[in-house]
């Protein structure tokens, strides 16, 4: 099963772009090659672009007291755990006190790295990075493995708490939704939403055998789903055919 995630406002689309960003950054720093430290680094390039939102981190706190809020509505309810809740809102806690102490916008002391704005500035342009362009880039990539995993781990700690908070922020989403069984007929589903509910999150999952792509479309009142199949070519056309797969809508 292939599963599909599709944002439904500009706020999760923003985490959900900064938690495949650092997916992509911690798989690339693992290794050893230079080649994938270079793409570690232009990776955090990327993180520090989406994450200069003004707003971001004032989006977060208050996703947090939203959960906050959220959880502490079910004190005293028989069938809830009192200690599982204490656990829950104590990592919340952490989270806004450890994103709320950061000063000023998200990675800006590495914009006032002369090295590292140099490289930056050369990753926009083709092969811009080579080394007569950057000789001290150049050196750096014939550092040991070791010395540059602890650079590239150290310039990733600016982020850190934006990190933990966004992966906690998109775990409670998902964890919201009731996964249903659905059937697109002749390859396609529309389906009103519920009212009363402000969902966030699509999420479907499709056989990877069936070798189809979803196309979705929606807004607060509706979802439209369109399966796509895929030619020998790359060309996309839309399946004909009935097809089960899941969904599930996150609020």
């Amino acid at each position: 099963m292939i599963l599909y995630e599709y944002p439904l406002n500009e706020r999760i689309r923003t985490y959900l772009r900064l938690q495949h960003l650092f997916a992509r950054f911690n798989k690339l720093c693992q290794r050893t090659e230079a080649l994938d430290h270079h793409y570690a680094l232009t990776t955090i390039f990327e993180i520090m672009e989406v994450s200069s939102r003004s707003e971001l981190k004032s989006e977060i706190l208050k996703d947090i007291e939203r959960h906050k809020q959220q959880l502490n509505a079910y004190r005293g309810n028989p069938s809830i755990s009192e200690q599982a809740l204490d656990l829950i809102i104590e990592q919340l806690d952490q989270r806004f006190e450890t994103l709320n102490s950061m000063v000023g916008k998200m990675g800006s002391a590495l914009s006032e790295s002369e090295f590292l704005n140099s490289i930056r500035s050369r990753t926009a342009i083709p092969g811009g990075t080579c080394e007569f362009d950057l000789p001290a880039y150049h050196a750096w990539q014939h550092h040991t493995p070791a010395a540059r995993q602890a650079n590239l781990y150290e310039w990733s700690q600016h982020f850190a708490p934006l990190a933990t908070s966004i992966q906690l922020m998109l775990k409670m989403l998902r964890e919201s939704g009731s996964t249903q069984k659905v059937m697109a007929t002749g390859g396609q589903l529309q389906q009103n939403l519920p009212q009363g509910r402000n969902f966030q999150l699509l999420r479907l999952r499709i056989d990877d055998s069936l070798n189809l792509t979803p196309e979705i479309s929606c807004n607060r009142l509706l979802v439209v789903i369109r399966l796509m199949q895929q030619q020998e070519d790359g060309k996309l056309i839309t399946s004909r055919d009935d097809t089960p797969f899941e969904m599930t809508l996150c609020a």
